[in-house]
């Protein structure tokens, strides 16, 4: 019985290890993406995106969208944001 349980046990550790691994390797990897994301929406490399920048060729609904999750991010209502206020953001739901 002992041995059941501290294979139980062993097993249950090797798998809260291995997911723990797999998630922090995740987390750079979507740094990069949101960094490279605002580069390339930052124009004129200034180091923060304004209105136009972050609306982009966005129209209609999806241009309005964009509106009010940017004035809803800006936190310090400096009419930018920064990398830091981007990160911020949560990440959009898909159509499916």
């Amino acid at each position: 019985m002992k041995k059941v349980l501290l294979t139980a046990c062993a097993f249950c550790f090797a798998l809260t290890c291995s997911v723990s691994l797999f998630a922090a390797d995740e987390k750079p990897e979507k740094k990069r993406d949101l960094d490279a994301a605002f580069k390339k929406m930052d124009k004129d490399s200034d180091g923060k995106l304004s209105l136009e920048e972050f609306v982009g060729k966005r129209t209609d609904d999806k241009a309005e969208m964009a509106k009010k999750a940017f004035t809803r991010k800006d936190k310090n209502k400096d009419g930018s944001l920064s990398l830091e206020e981007f990160k911020a953001m949560p990440k959009p739901k898909s159509d499916k």
